[in-house]
């Protein structure tokens, strides 16, 4: 079985604990507001991700990182390994959509991972307004893959949206075993 190492990143109280919560189905910390301190890893199974039972599946760690600046050392432990970053922000806050652009240039960036493994997730909050029109990312965030997710009104168009990002991040690593593959044997 795949093995996929996926990182959700942001400011704080952006929504990355329930995000990951949803996701993985779990049920763990429910409630009232608890900041994350460093990271949460969550595993998550997926057996079929491609629709056909002929796929080996993948097992996800979803790590919840800390949206609290004072973290920023352990950043680049977190950052080892990773095959994809998801970044959460709530779109209703100004200060998250600069704060973002600095969450993209040290996480995906730096490692460097490609765009394409990069997912950016404007999430509402339960109540918000939701305006998912009006939203002007700088460059080079307006590159990204952009969703919103609002899992009061449309969790299962947000969960199909995370599958598709899920599928392409094992397409990637499929297609840099094949290389790698290829690789050792010429």
């Amino acid at each position: 079985m795949l093995r996929a190492k996926v990182l959700l990143v942001g400011p704080r109280e952006s929504g990355k604990s329930v995000l990951a919560n949803f996701i993985s189905e779990s049920i763990e910390g429910i409630g009232s507001y608890s900041p994350t301190q460093g990271v949460r890893i969550l595993e998550y199974e997926k057996p079929n991700l491609n629709g056909n039972s002929k796929g080996a599946g993948c097992r996800f760690e979803l790590w919840d990182c800390s949206g609290d600046q004072k973290f920023e050392t352990c950043w680049p432990a977190l950052m080892k390994d990773s095959h994809g970053v998801i970044i959460i922000f709530n779109p209703e806050l100004p200060s998250h959509l600069k704060e973002i652009e600095m969450w993209y240039s040290c996480f995906v960036q730096q490692q460097p991972l490609l765009d394409s493994q990069c997912l950016l997730v404007a999430h509402h909050k339960p109540g918000s307004a939701g305006d998912t029109e009006n939203l002007s990312l700088a460059s080079p965030l307006n590159k990204l893959k952009l969703i919103h997710s609002n899992l009061e009104e449309d969790p299962e168009d947000v969960r199909m949206e995370f599958m598709k990002y899920f599928r392409s991040i094992i397409t990637l690593i499929n297609e840099s075993r094949e290389r790698e593959e290829m690789l050792i044997i010429s």
